[in-house]
């Protein structure tokens, strides 16, 4: 059961690596690019706060701020992103 287990795991980082990937070209840099993931697998998490302070510390970050920045003031196609997804 856990070798299914974890085939089933690596198969869902495969496929959630592929849609980030897809969506790279939406930021213009790398650093937000990472913060999205992080963001994103933060929201996926078992995080019962799913504020930028709980996201940042599950991503291993000692403070909120890069989650903050790219809320507020980070570059990337937030439409475009928003488009694909849908």
């Amino acid at each position: 059961m856990a070798a299914g287990h974890s085939m089933e795991a690596a198969r869902w980082q495969a496929m959630f690596d592929q849609a980030m990937a897809r969506r790279a070209g939406r930021f213009r840099r790398v650093e937000p690019r990472a913060t999205a993931r992080a963001f994103i697998l933060g929201l996926l998490s078992g995080v019962e706060r799913k504020n930028c302070r709980q996201l940042a510390e599950e991503a291993g970050h000692a403070r909120p701020g890069a989650m903050q920045r790219l809320l507020r003031s980070a570059r990337w196609d937030a439409d475009g992103v928003r488009d694909e997804v849908r």
